[in-house]
């Protein structure tokens, strides 16, 4: 063989499998299944790092399991439609389909460089009307059985993308694509019926317990269940009451205030006639919707001249704010403020000097307690609390929720921080929704004959808002139902609706209808699905839903998508700045001769900052195809597998690569110039075996069975650390021994075999060097033989009166009566007995020999 050439040696076998359609499959009943999926990419234009590390990781499942005989589905897709390609149309003047196509192209090109094992039959993107238009009709399905429904709501609105944004896609107050502080506006909406199995997505998660505990632990809070008390204060000097949630009724006796929403009724019904609170209003309504835009803002209030009389103290009257930091979305859209138990409530008293009541304490501080600058959040017992004084939390609160609903003031209620999904989004690029709006029908589903529903491609894109809106004909129909002039809906679904259901399509991407029961039936759910982190409350809690609700529809008859879940953690890389503090590409900087990082160009001194993560901001990106180019795409993936966890972030490092290649070569030279002359494939095995070698074969086949668990475990660092320990036990057998050659060709097989999955083209190629004709890819699983996993001699510990005075190796499962002459006989021992009568020795098997004397 000649010197490892990796461009050469991953072009034939990306050729070979190509032509054999090696990873294309199809539905086998009498094969088990295995679905390995990764979270479909965005087509922004180039693969980065972290897509490299996430599916290598599925890559590496998928051949795994493949050579384990499942028969695996392992597919890709594009994520097609959203507001990048949009805004990339207008900023180079094309077409966002074009724009959108192109990228497409370029990334199918660079993942089918990496070797990944994906059955490219099955390719989809979502931008494609033959895949939008079973999302359309299921849209259709979802408004007839009333989880779809429009309504006019406050919104998140992205003053940069001029679209509305999902509480999810607020980030830090800002939008989740382009950074912009986020308003609110009430405006018209389609809403998805989330809301609906707020309790079956909560219960069910108790179940996924292949699924990361954080992503459980956050999906559990955004659906935020909280069982609490409805209060019906009186309004002084009016007919009507304020509703309030609360879930510290024990607390009553501490209110000082009550506070509504700037969207309440109350607030705009006085601010008609109040010119100040119309102005707070409109401030308020800048912070946008999301609970941590609010959560981060200055706590503001203003008073109105409306008193709410407390339910149990005759007389005291609670004055009534306006506040920012009340949501209408949760609960009544009103709250009681009780300083002494809440810090929010408590910031909110000391700003506008309002009294705060310690109603709550510690049991050893209840005659002398107060609060001084933090809330007291403990539990404890009712304190100034007159009927309640003595009792606990939660006696408290039971006794206050009996007392209000004995007085018809009160229920016992369950509220969630969980939202229903609002999914119309005002621009161009997305999937149109299929109604009609007419006059006098009403809104109008777009007959199913009718669909899909496509996008005009003769758009201007020159002006902010929605082309859609303003196209001269796209909108104007007739109404299939009276005949008449009507117009079609111009908002766009949200991007998170179409990989709400991707996963299912992945089974049938052919079929003439949304999904193909005997293919779904057969594929679903995804085994094993990989992405990030960052989508544990957007794609991945939607995705739960959307299955729920296309199971109530009749598509599905299970509950969750995605059986088994890891979230890989980022790629990272210092990051360096030059002397005027610019970062630096790492391309751009070099090490002196003293050790130190200068500029490559200008030789001036560079400041290297903490790795983080890879990011074109910070210029600390590395292109994957440079690397691939320089050594190869099995170098990659093997450095991506090999240096960290894959849950846990990775540090990108040129000696970390160099050392991935070197290792590369070498396994490449232990087959190329094997150190004895290697025995035939399938050679018969010879009758006896040297030590050493016999040593090397118990390696060979631990290594097999430690490998499969670590791969079944995600160990995969630990898989390739296995692997490498291997072929240094390899390099130690004996020439001269029995069955050397036989071992060597044993072992190198096993090597290349375990290594299959993260470097299958290197694998490939010396799979066939060693003399096999059928793939590596075809090639099962090796299988360790029992009687190898254990060793013929075992370490026991010699105690003398229960002190440890020696080991001794003997031969396993030994005799009682040879493991006590053995340990007699020991040196250490007898100086350690010192001539003193042995009046008993106790043997546990293997493991301990204990003299006493």
């Amino acid at each position: 063989m000649s010197r490892y050439n990796a461009t050469a040696v991953e072009a034939k076998w990306q050729e070979l499998w190509r032509q054999r359609r090696t990873f294309e499959v199809s539905e086998d009943p009498a094969r088990a299944k295995y679905y390995v999926l990764e979270m479909f990419p965005y087509p922004s234009g180039r693969i980065h790092m972290g897509h490299v590390r996430n599916y290598t990781l599925g890559d590496v499942v998928a051949r795994y399991k493949r050579a384990r005989g499942f028969n695996v589905l392992h597919p890709m897709g594009w994520d097609a439609f959203g507001m990048p390609a949009e805004n990339a149309a207008i900023e180079n003047r094309v077409h966002p389909a074009e724009w959108t196509q192109q990228n497409i192209a370029t990334m199918r090109r660079e993942l089918e460089s990496m070797g990944l094992s994906y059955d490219w039959s099955r390719e989809l993107a979502t931008c494609d009307p033959s895949y939008f238009r079973h999302e359309q009709k299921m849209f259709l399905d979802f408004l007839a059985a009333g989880l779809a429904y429009r309504k006019e709501s406050w919104v998140n609105w992205d003053p940069v993308d001029n679209t509305v944004l999902a509480n999810e896609q607020v980030i830090d107050g800002r939008g989740w694509r382009s950074g912009a502080l986020v308003e609110r506006r009430k405006l018209p909406q389609w809403m998805l019926r989330i809301t609906a199995y707020a309790d079956d997505l909560l219960d069910a998660l108790d179940r996924l317990d292949r699924w990361p505990d954080r992503v459980r632990l956050m999906q559990a809070n955004w659906i935020g269940r909280s069982e609490g008390l409805r209060m019906s204060f009186a309004l002084a000097g009016r007919d009507d009451r304020l509703d309030v949630f609360t879930t510290r009724h024990d607390t009553i006796f501490g209110a000082t205030f009550c506070a509504v929403s700037p969207n309440h009724p109350l607030a705009d019904e006085l601010a008609a006639n109040d010119a100040g609170l119309a102005a707070f209003i409109a401030e308020c309504n800048t912070l946008g919707t999301s609970e941590a835009a609010i959560e981060r803002a200055e706590k503001k209030g203003y008073l109105t001249s409306l008193n709410a009389l407390h339910p149990f103290i005759e007389g005291k009257e609670l004055p009534v704010f306006v506040a920012n930091f009340v949501l209408m979305e949760y609960g009544s859209g009103a709250v009681f403020g009780c300083p002494g138990h809440d810090q929010r409530d408590l910031d909110f008293a000391r700003k506008y000097g309002l009294a705060v009541i310690p109603v709550i304490a510690p049991p050893e501080a209840a005659d002398d307690f107060s609060i001084g600058d933090e809330a007291y959040l403990g539990d404890g017992i009712a304190i100034n609390s007159d009927f309640l004084d003595g009792l606990t939390v939660a006696e408290a609160k039971e006794d206050v929720a009996r007392r209000m609903e004995a007085a018809g003031a009160g229920e016992r209620t369950i509220t969630y921080r969980l939202r229903d999904w609002g999914v119309s989004r005002q621009r161009y690029w997305g999937c149109p929704i299929p109604v009609i709006h007419c006059e006098a029908c009403g809104i109008v589903p777009v007959p199913e004959d009718e669909l899909p529903v496509t996008l005009p491609d003769d758009v201007s894109l020159d002006e902010p808002g929605n082309p859609l809106d303003r196209h001269p004909t796209w909108k104007h129909v007739d109404c299939p139902g009276c005949g008449n002039p009507a117009e079609r809906e111009t908002d766009t679904f949200d991007t998170f609706v179409e990989s709400s259901w991707y996963f299912l399509r992945f089974a049938c991407p052919g079929a003439d209808t949304p999904l193909d029961a005997a293919a779904t039936r057969y594929w679903q759910p995804v085994d094993q699905y990989i992405g990030g982190i960052e989508h544990a409350v957007l794609h991945l809690l939607y995705s739960r839903f959307f299955t729920r609700a296309l199971r109530d529809c009749g598509y599905l008859d299970f509950d969750e998508p995605f059986a088994g879940l890891l979230t890989q953690g980022m790629v990272c890389h210092q990051t360096y700045r030059d002397s005027r503090g610019d970062w630096l590409f790492p391309e751009q900087v070099r090490r002196a001769e003293d050790g130190s990082l200068v500029h490559v160009e200008t030789g001036e001194p560079v400041q290297t900052g903490r790795s983080e993560k890879m990011s074109k901001s910070r210029k600390n990106v590395v292109d994957p195809e440079a690397i691939i180019g320089a050594f190869g795409a099995d170098t990659a993936r093997l450095f991506m597998l090999s240096d960290s966890p894959p849950e846990r972030d990775l540090d990108w490092t040129d000696t970390g690569v160099e050392g991935a290649w070197r290792y590369l070569n070498r396994l490449w030279r232990m087959v190329a110039e094997p150190a004895l002359a290697l025995p035939p494939p399938g050679a018969p095995r010879p009758r006896r075996f040297g030590p050493g070698a016999q040593a090397a074969r118990r390696m060979i086949h631990k290594t097999i069975a430690w490998t499969t668990g670590d791969l079944d475990r995600f160990h995969l660092n630990r898989a390739v650390a296995r692997v490498r320990e291997l072929g240094n036990a390899l390099a130690g057998i004996a020439a001269d021994e029995d069955g050397a050659a036989w071992t060597l060709r044993e072992g190198l097989e096993t090597v290349v075999r375990l290594i299959g999955p993260m470097t299958p083209h290197i694998a490939e190629e010396l799979w066939q060097a060693l003399g096999h004709e059928v793939l590596l890819a075809d090639t099962p699983w090796p299988e360790a033989e029992a009687a190898l996993l254990t060793d013929e001699t075992v370490t026991v510990a010699v105690q003398v009166n229960g002190k440890l005075r020696s080991t001794l190796r003997l031969a396993r499962d030994v005799g009682e009566k040879a493991a006590e002459e053995a340990a007699l006989a020991d040196p250490k021992v007898a100086r350690a007995i010192g001539g003193k009568p042995v009046r008993r020795v106790i043997v546990v098997p293997n493991r301990i020999v204990n003299v006493v004397v």
